[in-house]
């Protein structure tokens, strides 16, 4: 019999997403397959104190982070890491670059994907040159002012965070500056982005080098905060949206959705996996909003969603997942530096 794989998920972390990476986390733990894996837990806390657990959820050992001889000496005794981290700390290169020098294999996208797929400006800069269409925007820095060539309403938000954290609706100008401020409670870079009036379609994306499109999902969202589009309370209340697989739309418009978010995929050098959220016009044109490279990870989570209704159930996708992190690291640790 072949020796487990040693695990390590990482879940928690520091930003406003804590609670969703602690409910992902805890699903992928009880959906590996104890037969070929052998789970350890490092649990961030909103203090940034890192506590290194076993897989049935027993603490080990507290630690700060990172000190010398601790987390990387554990983490680098580990076949693969699970990083199940969602925002600033987690999924925007941060971990990913401890990783990188533990020399431990890890899921996901690599240091550089994670920094520009969290940076929704960068993100769309980089989209823009490789000729893939996004959703119009102007970013605010500190200092600048505060204005934008679009109709209202638009959206007012941080330019590194997730889960709808710091967005705001704006539906008339005297809403802008108020928007602005809360965006920069979490920020000091926020974009105000233009209306599209269309469909939110998400998409997974699976693989490496040859990276492969899920079934599109159409969200319908019921906010219970009296939001009208998809804010944290559509995305995290029961019932507060509906997932339709496929999306209502036309099948080439479907088909058209997989090869932007498979583009979108590797213009941004992302690995492992991403969900990419598009609109679709009603003039049919699909534009890319965002890439998220660590999507949200429960069984009922979009990402898995998709892919389950695309043959891929949950527990093959984290097989597929963690032999892709070991695949990029054999292909990688063949280069000279």
């Amino acid at each position: 019999m072949n020796k487990r794989v040693r695990v390590a998920v990482l879940l928690g972390g520091r930003s406003s997403e804590h609670e969703i990476s602690i409910a992902s986390g805890r699903s992928v733990l009880a959906a590996l397959d104890p037969a070929r894996y052998d789970p350890v837990t490092v649990e961030i806390g909103r203090d940034g104190r890192w506590e290194l657990g076993t897989g049935a959820g027993s603490v080990v050992e507290t630690l700060p982070v990172p000190v010398a001889g601790g987390v990387p000496a554990t983490l680098a005794n580990v076949d693969v890491v699970l990083p199940i981290l969602h925002g600033p700390f987690g999924e925007d290169g941060t971990v990913q670059g401890l990783l990188e020098l533990a020399g431990v294999p890890y899921v996901g996208a690599g240091v550089a994907a994670s920094a520009v797929c969290m940076d929704k400006d960068l993100a769309k800069a980089v989209l823009r040159a490789r000729g893939i269409p996004v959703t119009r925007n102007v970013t605010i820095r500190e200092g600048d002012p505060i204005d934008h060539p679009f109709e209202y309403p638009v959206f007012v938000k941080p330019a590194r965070l997730g889960s709808s954290v710091g967005i705001s609706k704006v539906r008339a100008a005297e809403e802008l500056e108020p928007a602005v401020a809360v965006a920069r409670r979490h920020d000091d870079k926020v974009l105000i982005e233009e209306h599209v009036d269309g469909i939110e379609v998400e998409c997974g994306v699976l693989g490496n080098r040859n990276p492969i499109a899920s079934l599109p999902g159409e969200i319908v969202a019921h906010g219970f905060d009296g939001a009208d589009w998809y804010d944290f309370s559509a995305k995290y209340d029961e019932g507060g949206m509906d997932l339709i697989v496929p999306p209502r739309v036309p099948a080439d418009i479907v088909a058209r959705v997989q090869e932007v978010s498979v583009d979108a995929f590797i213009a941004t050098e992302c690995e492992g996996m991403a969900r990419v959220d598009c609109f679709v016009t009603g003039e049919g044109d699909v534009l890319v909003n965002e890439l998220n490279t660590i999507p949200g990870f429960t069984p009922t989570s979009v990402y898995a969603k998709l892919f389950e209704a695309s043959g891929v159930p949950y527990g093959e996708l984290l097989d597929r997942l963690i032999e892709l992190a070991l695949e990029r690291h054999e292909r990688r640790s063949k280069l000279q530096y």
